[in-house]
């Protein structure tokens, strides 16, 4: 089981970055705090701080087109915030 699933490089999550040192990742949603945060350190050797975690909904969206109402909705996930310790940083580019 692939416990990090893809790293969040939006422009909010690099403000907090650059900020106060928070990366954000997709993970898996049956992973926990500590599964997560042993799987950061294995991966990137840093040493993590604090971990928190959210868990998305799907979201049901709606379209009007030429044929008729087309229904869907999104997949749900689980979202991790990871703090690193002071003076540590994490790489995604040349990993």
């Amino acid at each position: 089981m692939s416990i990090i699933k893809k790293p969040i490089l939006t422009e909010k999550m690099m403000s907090e970055t650059e900020k106060f040192n928070r990366y954000g990742f997709v993970v898996d949603k049956r992973a926990n705090k500590i599964e997560i945060k042993k799987a950061i350190e294995d991966l990137y050797g840093v040493e993590v701080l604090k971990v928190r975690t959210m868990n998305y909904p799907p979201e049901r969206k709606m379209r009007y087109t030429k044929s008729g109402v087309v229904q869907g909705k999104t997949k749900a996930y689980k979202k991790a915030i990871v703090d690193i310790a002071e003076g540590q940083n994490i790489d995604f580019y040349n990993i």
